[in-house]
C-alpha cells in the first residue's frame, strides 16, 4: 500500500475554514475525560490542544479531588468533577446528564486504571447521538475495540499501547510498522494514530506518515496535547483520518516552534502554547 507523506498543502486543504457569520459552539465542543490523584495534568494539557485548534468550548471532566486544581490552572477551560474516580456506570451517566451537547469526547489522558466492562459501557454511551471518540493511555483496553467500531473515532497509541491495545509487536522499521496499523485499522474499523519517531496514521485503506518532529518531543505530556487537538479537528468536522493527520503534523509543527525558543529543554505546555502558532498559517475566513 502506498503511502502518503503529510505535508503543509495536505494540512492546507484539511483544515476547515472559519465562517464570517460563526457562533458559540459552530465551531466545535470537546469534553476530556481524564485525570486521577496522581494525574492532574495529563487532562489539562489535552484540553489545552483542543482550544488551541479552534474549538469554541472545551470540557474537562475529572474526579472532584483534583477538580480545584485543575480549575485554577486556567479560566479558558469548563471543569466538571465527577463524584467518582473511575469511570463507573454513574458516573458516565452523571458525565452525560452535565454534557449532553458535547461533539467530540477525548478520553483516557491521566485516567488511570479502569476495569474494562467500566470503559465499554463508557464508550458505548459516550459515543451516542453521532458524538466522537479519541481514545488515549488508559482507556486504550482491547475490550473497548468492538464499541469503536461503529463510532466516528480514533485511537492515538504508542508502540507498547498498540501491542496491548491490538495483540500485535511492532517491527521497527516505518514499513513494517505502516503495514502493521494498516491492517489493525481494517480490522478493528477504527482510525489509529501511531505515535513515534514518525507517526503512522491509518483507516485501512490510507496511510500517511508524519516526521514533523523534534527529539526533544519524548517529554511526558506532549501526546496529551495530540490527542486533544485530535478531538477538537474532530469537532470542528474534519473526518478522522484527516483530523488525525493533520494533528500529527500541527503537535509536530508546535514541538518545533517550542525548540526555536528552548532548544532541548522544552515542556508539553511549550508545544501546548505554540500549537495556535503552528495552525496559524492555515487560518482562513469565508
Amino acid at each position: 500500500m502506498a503511502t502518503i507523506t503529510i505535508d503543509a498543502d495536505m494540512v492546507a486543504r484539511a483544515v476547515p475554514p472559519r465562517r464570517k457569520d460563526a457562533h458559540k459552539r459552530m465551531n466545535g465542543t470537546v469534553c476530556v475525560v481524564g485525570g486521577s490523584r496522581l494525574y492532574h495534568g495529563a487532562p489539562f494539557l489535552c484540553a489545552s490542544g483542543a482550544m488551541r485548534s479552534g474549538v469554541d468550548l472545551v470540557y474537562i471532566a475529572v474526579p472532584a479531588s483534583i477538580a480545584t486544581a485543575v480549575r485554577a490552572l486556567s479560566p479558558d477551560f469548563i471543569v466538571v468533577p465527577m463524584p467518582d474516580s473511575k469511570l463507573t456506570r454513574g458516573n458516565v451517566a452523571k458525565l452525560m446528564a452535565w454534557v449532553p451537547k458535547v461533539d467530540v469526547f477525548a478520553v483516557g489522558p491521566g485516567l488511570g486504571e479502569q476495569k474494562p466492562e467500566n470503559l465499554v459501557n463508557a464508550m458505548n454511551q459516550l459515543k451516542g447521538e453521532g458524538r466522537s471518540l479519541v481514545v488515549d493511555a488508559d482507556a486504550l483496553r482491547p475490550q473497548i475495540l468492538p464499541s469503536l467500531r461503529s463510532a466516528r473515532a480514533v485511537v492515538t497509541p504508542h508502540a507498547g499501547e498498540f501491542a496491548h491495545l491490538f495483540g500485535v509487536e511492532l517491527p521497527p522499521d516505518t514499513e513494517g510498522r505502516a503495514a502493521a496499523v494498516s491492517s489493525q485499522a481494517k480490522k478493528a474499523g477504527v482510525t489509529i494514530l501511531l505515535k513515534g519517531p514518525t507517526d503512522v496514521i491509518s483507516d485501512g485503506d490510507r496511510v500517511a506518515l508524519n516526521e514533523m518532529h523534534s527529539p526533544a518531543m519524548t517529554v511526558g505530556g506532549t501526546g496529551d496535547v495530540l490527542t486533544g487537538i485530535v478531538a477538537g479537528l474532530l469537532a470542528r468536522s474534519v473526518p478522522p483520518f484527516e483530523a488525525a493527520c493533520v494533528a500529527a503534523y500541527v503537535n509536530g509543527a508546535a514541538g518545533m516552534e517550542a525548540v526555536k525558543q528552548a532548544g532541548m529543554h522544552i515542556t508539553a505546555s511549550d508545544v501546548a502554547s505554540n500549537v495556535a502558532s503552528a495552525m496559524k498559517k492555515f487560518d482562513r475566513v469565508q
